[in-house]
């Protein structure tokens, strides 16, 4: 069936949508308590699917809770969304609660569609992954509109929304001087994509690192995408150069693989001509040759304290906004060592 867009729609459409007559969604809207379950459930999906948004609908959904949670990811693919949401899970079926998983993959209109369960009262709070605030018609409507969010991993520039995440700053700045310790001066820091906020915190650790330790002319930037294919195409950038970092400390693990990857296909050994270290410590980084040095990001505990830190400002929204950083461990495996004369 043809979604109606929320523009166009009316009670009526929700009515059709729904198989109940405009009464019985009126009623369901203010007077739930005088309808069934399986009918309000039948007129929440009918309001989802078609963007109906009656006179201060978010407020009129609330009179009954659903019990759920949004949480909307960039990727479900990626490498730290199964710790955080194992974290997310264990406090929200801990407190009663259940969750539902949108996956965007940058797509505004899938995500469009996903924000629609919070306007039909679907869900009563949000959970994002996606380092910006979603789209839809409350973006532009007051604060009281927005539904009870929290921001994971990427923080949000919004006065309405907390964030859990690492300390990137201070966890990139332990593993520069993690490799200072080991003798190297000339150390290269591979981005992650542009305009990326978390990017910019890790060099921003990176450069206090070496700042407190050599001059501004050892900072040494290079262009990446985040992934192992950005991570091999910075290397063989640097390759072309007359002079060359002994040590390489990469936005995240897979950027360091890459990077030990374009290494090894010239000759080259990792950690005996050049020292890696990455960012994350995904499953994958214990398991490539040589095994991966890293920071870890505590996945789990974000999720939990992220899921609490939401819940607890449910029933009257008192909760202060705070953004909670926690420490990220470093991990010493074999991809480190002194720096070779060679370079």
């Amino acid at each position: 069936m043809e979604r109606i867009s929320a523009k166009q729609a009316t009670i009526e459409d929700v009515a059709k949508l729904a198989g109940v007559s405009i009464a019985t969604v009126s009623r369901a809207l203010h007077m739930p308590e005088k309808v069934s379950e399986s009918t309000r459930k039948k007129v929440a999906a009918a309001i989802a699917r078609t963007g109906y948004r009656a006179n201060a609908m978010a407020q009129n959904l609330r009179m009954q809770r659903s019990k759920m949670v949004m949480v909307l990811a960039r990727s479900i693919s990626d490498s730290n969304f199964p710790g955080i949401l194992t974290g997310l899970e264990r406090v929200a079926n801990e407190r009663g609660y259940g969750l539902l998983i949108g996956s965007t993959e940058g797509n505004v209109e899938l995500e469009e569609n996903y924000t629609r369960f919070m306007a039909s009262g679907m869900a009563d709070g949000l959970i994002l992954l996606t380092g910006s605030m979603p789209t839809g018609s409350w973006r532009q409507g007051p604060a009281n509109m927005l539904p009870p969010m929290v921001s994971v991993s990427h923080p949000i520039d919004h006065a309405d929304v907390s964030y859990v995440g690492v300390d990137n700053f201070s966890a990139s700045k332990l593993a520069v001087e993690y490799l200072i310790s080991l003798g190297h001066r000339r150390i290269a820091y591979i981005s992650g994509p542009q305009g990326d906020a978390i990017s910019e915190l890790r060099h921003q650790g990176y450069c206090a690192a070496l700042a407190n330790a050599f001059d501004e002319s050892s900072v040494w930037k290079v262009s990446g995408s985040g992934t192992s294919e950005g991570g091999r195409a910075a290397i063989e950038r640097l390759f072309i150069k007359d002079s060359l970092p002994t040590a390489f400390f990469c936005y995240n693990d897979n950027t360091a693989i890459g990077a030990i990857s374009a290494i090894q296909s010239r000759g080259l050994s990792v950690p005996k001509d050049f020292s890696v270290i990455g960012f994350d410590d995904i499953p994958f980084a214990s398991n490539v040759t040589p095994s991966l040095t890293t920071i870890r990001q505590p996945r789990s505990q974000i999720g939990e304290m992220a899921m609490n830190h939401l819940l607890d400002n449910l029933p009257d929204r008192s909760i202060p906004i705070e953004s909670a950083l926690l420490h990220g461990d470093l991990i010493v495996r074999s991809s480190c060592a002194a720096p070779s004369t060679q370079f």
